[in-house]
């Protein structure tokens, strides 16, 4: 038996319910268990994502392999999802190897050509029991190694997502409404209105990426508005480097990685807890 879900298994709960599932990548079999192990601590559904630039770090086999036995060790279900897939190739290779759940990212192409790619994904995803997640609009900020200048980050128009859902009928819609990828150099200006507008008019989550370093009350809002699902990346690199750095400021004769991993996995248990907490997923597994 598969310990991984596809993200429908519990989207449409946190749709109706007004929560968010969070989504923490892993590039490591470290944070893979890290995840898995606070998950299940707060009861709350989870989703380790993964880009091509830490499936090719990690190896597809092993990515999955690591996925699938920390999923097998908790009760909660955990997706395993593509993060910002780039062709139909990609999101194939990766469901064969056993991803429960795949973004296709064509949010770089004309909205019509985005619309066909994104249905070609979903029709054979679908056909396997895999979940979809598009995206629609530039976020800023940069992804494994795609950048897009937040001069150029262009916030989605509501009309043209509700469109696309209902051409592709995407199990999840990731829209532009202000968030970026990375650390922010000032206060994001989410735009609920648009989450809202796009919401209220679709059947499935609409997503959030960019979460790390979102004020608190301005995440509240978005879940409020619809927001559904929300990525979490650099808060956890920041706290997990930051703890080594500390330990081996302190201790600069050490080379037993355990050591300084120890204190780096409590740093990022913390941020992981206290997303999950924020985003209302725990105790909803």
């Amino acid at each position: 038996m598969n310990p991984l879900v596809p993200m429908t298994h519990f989207l449409p709960k946190a749709k109706k319910e007004k929560f968010a599932v969070g989504q923490f990548n892993v590039i490591t079999l470290e944070f893979a268990d890290i995840v898995a192990t606070v998950a299940e601590e707060e009861n709350a559904p989870v989703i380790f994502g993964a880009g091509e630039m830490s499936i090719k770090y990690m190896g597809l086999d092993y990515c999955v392999a690591v996925a699938k036995l920390a999923a097998s060790k908790v009760s909660v279900p955990v997706a395993l999802h593509l993060d910002h897939g780039s062709s139909f190739e990609v999101a194939m290779k990766c469901i064969q190897a056993g991803f429960s759940s795949v973004m296709f990212d064509g949010s770089k192409y004309p909205l019509e050509e985005n619309i066909r790619l994104t249905k070609q994904v979903v029709a054979a995803a679908h056909a396997v029991g895999v979940s979809v997640e598009a995206e629609l609009g530039s976020i800023g900020g940069t992804e494994d190694d795609h950048t897009v200048d937040e001069a150029d980050a262009a916030l989605v128009k509501p009309e043209e997502a509700i469109y696309f859902w209902n051409e592709t009928k995407v199990d999840a819609m990731a829209i532009a409404v202000g968030s970026a990828h990375g650390m922010y150099k000032r206060e994001p200006n989410i735009r609920t209105d648009i989450i809202e507008k796009v919401a209220n008019a679709i059947d499935v989550s609409v997503v959030l990426h960019g979460g790390s370093g979102i004020p608190d009350d301005a995440i509240r809002n978005s879940i409020t508005a619809g927001i559904g699902k929300i990525n979490v990346n650099t808060e956890n690199l920041v706290a997990y480097t930051a703890a080594v750095r500390k330990f081996i400021a302190s201790n600069d004769t050490e080379t037993d990685p355990r050591k300084y991993q120890g204190p780096a996995r409590e740093a990022m248990k913390d941020v992981i807890r206290s997303k999950i907490r924020l985003f209302g997923s725990n105790n909803k597994a």
